[in-house]
Protein backbone atom coordinates (compact mmCIF):
# COMPACT_ATOMS: atom_id res chain seq x y z
CA UNK A 1 0.00 0.00 0.00
CA UNK A 2 0.98 3.54 -0.66
CA UNK A 3 0.38 7.07 1.50
CA UNK A 4 -1.37 8.51 -1.07
CA UNK A 5 -4.45 10.15 0.73
CA UNK A 6 -8.01 11.60 0.00
CA UNK A 7 -9.89 14.22 1.53
CA UNK A 8 -13.80 14.16 1.32
CA UNK A 9 -14.46 18.20 1.02
CA UNK A 10 -17.90 17.69 -0.13
CA UNK A 11 -21.17 16.14 -0.37
CA UNK A 12 -24.51 16.60 -1.48
CA UNK A 13 -28.22 14.56 -2.56
CA UNK A 14 -28.17 13.52 -5.92
CA UNK A 15 -31.73 12.08 -7.72
CA UNK A 16 -31.53 10.26 -11.17
CA UNK A 17 -33.03 7.92 -12.68
CA UNK A 18 -31.85 4.79 -11.03
CA UNK A 19 -32.96 6.92 -7.50
CA UNK A 20 -31.38 8.85 -5.26
CA UNK A 21 -27.66 9.28 -4.54
CA UNK A 22 -24.93 10.84 -2.52
CA UNK A 23 -22.29 12.74 -4.40
CA UNK A 24 -19.01 13.33 -2.69
CA UNK A 25 -16.15 15.11 -4.03
CA UNK A 26 -12.82 14.41 -3.21
CA UNK A 27 -9.25 16.20 -3.10
CA UNK A 28 -5.83 14.27 -2.94
CA UNK A 29 -2.22 14.84 -2.42
CA UNK A 30 -1.44 13.24 -6.11
CA UNK A 31 -2.89 15.47 -8.64
CA UNK A 32 -5.65 18.24 -9.26
CA UNK A 33 -8.19 16.17 -10.52
CA UNK A 34 -11.54 15.80 -8.45
CA UNK A 35 -11.96 12.15 -8.12
CA UNK A 36 -16.13 11.68 -7.06
CA UNK A 37 -17.68 8.74 -4.96
CA UNK A 38 -21.46 8.49 -6.21
CA UNK A 39 -23.49 6.04 -3.64
CA UNK A 40 -26.20 4.94 -2.25
CA UNK A 41 -27.40 3.38 0.93
CA UNK A 42 -25.97 3.55 3.99
CA UNK A 43 -22.35 2.11 3.53
CA UNK A 44 -20.33 2.61 6.94
CA UNK A 45 -18.53 -0.30 8.09
CA UNK A 46 -20.65 -2.37 5.13
CA UNK A 47 -19.96 -5.87 4.03
CA UNK A 48 -19.86 -7.18 0.08
CA UNK A 49 -20.77 -4.12 -0.70
CA UNK A 50 -21.36 -3.79 -4.47
CA UNK A 51 -19.07 -1.58 -6.16
CA UNK A 52 -17.98 -0.19 -9.25
CA UNK A 53 -14.96 1.43 -10.20
CA UNK A 54 -15.30 3.25 -13.39
CA UNK A 55 -12.63 5.75 -15.01
CA UNK A 56 -14.08 8.88 -16.69
CA UNK A 57 -14.80 8.84 -20.16
CA UNK A 58 -16.33 11.62 -21.40
CA UNK A 59 -16.90 10.61 -25.11
CA UNK A 60 -18.60 7.31 -23.58
CA UNK A 61 -20.35 8.49 -20.23
CA UNK A 62 -21.43 11.70 -21.99
CA UNK A 63 -21.61 11.69 -26.04
CA UNK A 64 -22.60 7.73 -25.91
CA UNK A 65 -20.21 7.03 -28.21
CA UNK A 66 -20.47 3.59 -29.28
CA UNK A 67 -16.87 3.42 -30.32
CA UNK A 68 -16.52 1.60 -26.99
CA UNK A 69 -18.64 0.14 -23.88
CA UNK A 70 -18.30 3.42 -20.90
CA UNK A 71 -21.42 4.72 -21.17
CA UNK A 72 -23.28 1.72 -21.52
CA UNK A 73 -21.64 0.04 -18.39
CA UNK A 74 -21.98 3.50 -16.10
CA UNK A 75 -25.48 3.32 -16.70
CA UNK A 76 -25.64 -0.88 -15.77
CA UNK A 77 -23.68 0.20 -12.94
CA UNK A 78 -25.88 2.69 -11.34
CA UNK A 79 -28.93 0.39 -12.29
CA UNK A 80 -27.13 -2.20 -10.43
CA UNK A 81 -26.49 -0.53 -7.40
CA UNK A 82 -30.35 0.78 -7.95
CA UNK A 83 -31.60 -2.55 -7.40
CA UNK A 84 -29.73 -3.69 -4.69
CA UNK A 85 -31.00 -0.74 -2.83
CA UNK A 86 -27.21 0.06 -1.99
CA UNK A 87 -23.66 0.52 -3.38
CA UNK A 88 -21.09 2.88 -4.90
CA UNK A 89 -19.58 3.76 -7.87
CA UNK A 90 -16.08 5.40 -7.86
CA UNK A 91 -15.60 7.70 -10.54
CA UNK A 92 -12.01 8.23 -11.32
CA UNK A 93 -11.16 11.23 -13.62
CA UNK A 94 -8.19 9.41 -15.70
CA UNK A 95 -9.80 9.96 -19.30
CA UNK A 96 -8.49 7.61 -21.94
CA UNK A 97 -7.27 4.93 -20.08
CA UNK A 98 -4.94 7.74 -18.43
CA UNK A 99 -3.68 9.64 -21.38
CA UNK A 100 -6.16 12.29 -21.48
CA UNK A 101 -8.61 13.27 -23.70
CA UNK A 102 -6.63 15.15 -26.46
CA UNK A 103 -4.56 11.70 -26.63
CA UNK A 104 -7.47 10.18 -26.87
CA UNK A 105 -8.93 11.84 -29.80
CA UNK A 106 -5.38 11.49 -31.47
CA UNK A 107 -5.54 7.64 -30.62
CA UNK A 108 -9.38 7.30 -32.19
CA UNK A 109 -8.00 8.84 -35.24
CA UNK A 110 -4.90 5.93 -35.29
CA UNK A 111 -7.71 3.51 -34.64
CA UNK A 112 -9.52 4.60 -37.46
CA UNK A 113 -6.56 4.15 -39.70
CA UNK A 114 -6.48 0.41 -38.85
CA UNK A 115 -4.67 0.53 -35.74
CA UNK A 116 -6.52 -1.59 -32.47
CA UNK A 117 -6.67 0.42 -28.93
CA UNK A 118 -3.40 -0.56 -27.66
CA UNK A 119 -1.26 -0.19 -30.59
CA UNK A 120 -2.51 3.34 -30.86
CA UNK A 121 -1.50 4.57 -27.35
CA UNK A 122 1.84 2.90 -27.93
CA UNK A 123 2.16 4.54 -31.08
CA UNK A 124 1.69 8.19 -29.01
CA UNK A 125 4.69 7.32 -26.62
CA UNK A 126 1.77 5.85 -23.52
CA UNK A 127 1.67 2.70 -22.12
CA UNK A 128 -0.99 0.56 -23.06
CA UNK A 129 -2.81 1.34 -20.02
CA UNK A 130 -1.45 4.02 -17.36
CA UNK A 131 -4.61 4.17 -14.78
CA UNK A 132 -3.61 4.20 -11.04
CA UNK A 133 -6.28 2.90 -8.65
CA UNK A 134 -4.76 3.79 -5.46
CA UNK A 135 -6.61 6.78 -4.91
CA UNK A 136 -9.91 4.41 -5.44
CA UNK A 137 -8.92 2.15 -2.99
CA UNK A 138 -8.51 4.99 -0.59
CA UNK A 139 -11.66 6.83 -1.11
CA UNK A 140 -13.26 3.40 -0.90
CA UNK A 141 -11.53 3.36 2.30
CA UNK A 142 -13.33 6.64 3.29
CA UNK A 143 -16.38 5.51 2.94
CA UNK A 144 -16.22 2.73 5.52
CA UNK A 145 -16.49 -0.34 3.02
CA UNK A 146 -14.88 -3.36 4.71
CA UNK A 147 -15.71 -5.54 1.44
CA UNK A 148 -16.29 -5.39 -2.07
CA UNK A 149 -18.34 -7.06 -4.96
CA UNK A 150 -16.49 -5.63 -8.05
CA UNK A 151 -18.15 -4.91 -10.95
CA UNK A 152 -15.31 -5.54 -14.09
CA UNK A 153 -14.50 -7.51 -16.63
CA UNK A 154 -10.91 -6.45 -15.69
CA UNK A 155 -8.57 -8.82 -13.85
CA UNK A 156 -6.05 -6.10 -13.79
CA UNK A 157 -8.30 -3.65 -11.49
CA UNK A 158 -9.15 -6.44 -9.38
CA UNK A 159 -5.15 -7.08 -8.45
CA UNK A 160 -4.73 -3.34 -7.98
CA UNK A 161 -7.28 -3.10 -5.73
CA UNK A 162 -6.15 -5.92 -3.68
CA UNK A 163 -2.86 -4.77 -3.24
CA UNK A 164 -4.38 -1.49 -2.17
CA UNK A 165 -5.63 -3.26 0.91
CA UNK A 166 -9.35 -3.57 -0.48
CA UNK A 167 -11.16 -7.12 0.53
CA UNK A 168 -12.99 -8.08 -3.08
CA UNK A 169 -14.39 -11.14 -2.60
CA UNK A 170 -16.35 -11.28 -5.39
CA UNK A 171 -15.91 -10.72 -9.38
CA UNK A 172 -19.69 -8.96 -11.39
CA UNK A 173 -19.45 -9.28 -14.57
CA UNK A 174 -20.63 -5.97 -16.63
CA UNK A 175 -21.04 -6.92 -20.08
CA UNK A 176 -22.56 -4.43 -22.83
CA UNK A 177 -23.79 -4.80 -26.05
CA UNK A 178 -21.60 -5.82 -28.88
CA UNK A 179 -21.88 -3.89 -32.57
CA UNK A 180 -20.20 -2.98 -35.25
CA UNK A 181 -18.60 0.17 -33.96
CA UNK A 182 -17.16 -1.34 -30.57
CA UNK A 183 -16.49 -4.98 -31.66
CA UNK A 184 -12.96 -4.58 -32.33
CA UNK A 185 -12.51 -2.50 -29.28
CA UNK A 186 -14.02 -5.38 -26.81
CA UNK A 187 -11.97 -7.94 -28.96
CA UNK A 188 -8.68 -6.13 -28.14
CA UNK A 189 -9.82 -5.93 -24.48
CA UNK A 190 -9.84 -9.22 -24.51
CA UNK A 191 -6.85 -10.62 -26.36
CA UNK A 192 -4.34 -8.14 -25.24
CA UNK A 193 -5.53 -6.84 -21.24
CA UNK A 194 -7.20 -10.38 -20.37
CA UNK A 195 -10.38 -8.82 -19.89
CA UNK A 196 -13.10 -11.43 -19.30
CA UNK A 197 -15.94 -10.87 -21.40
CA UNK A 198 -18.46 -12.45 -24.21
CA UNK A 199 -16.54 -11.51 -27.74
CA UNK A 200 -14.89 -13.58 -30.17
CA UNK A 201 -14.05 -12.43 -33.85
CA UNK A 202 -16.53 -12.28 -36.31
CA UNK A 203 -15.92 -15.20 -38.62
CA UNK A 204 -15.37 -13.95 -42.21
CA UNK A 205 -17.35 -15.89 -44.77
CA UNK A 206 -15.01 -16.94 -47.71
CA UNK A 207 -16.79 -16.53 -50.93
CA UNK A 208 -16.11 -17.94 -54.78
CA UNK A 209 -14.09 -15.24 -55.43
CA UNK A 210 -11.81 -15.27 -52.17
CA UNK A 211 -11.61 -18.57 -53.22
CA UNK A 212 -10.35 -18.12 -56.83
CA UNK A 213 -8.03 -15.29 -55.62
CA UNK A 214 -6.05 -17.25 -53.47
CA UNK A 215 -5.02 -19.46 -56.61
CA UNK A 216 -1.54 -18.99 -57.26
CA UNK A 217 -0.60 -18.00 -60.81
CA UNK A 218 1.42 -19.27 -63.40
Amino acid sequence: MTNKTVIRTSSTRIPTEFGEFQLCYYTNTEDDKAHLAFYMGDLSQSESVLVRVHSECFTGDVLSSQRCDCGEQLNLALKKISEEGSGVLVYMRQEGRGIGLLKKIEAYNLQDAGYDTVDANLMLGHLADERDYTLAARILDDLGVNSIRLMTNNPTKIDALEKEGINIIERVELETTITSENEKYLLTKVEKMNHKLSVSPTPRVITSNDQHESQPTD
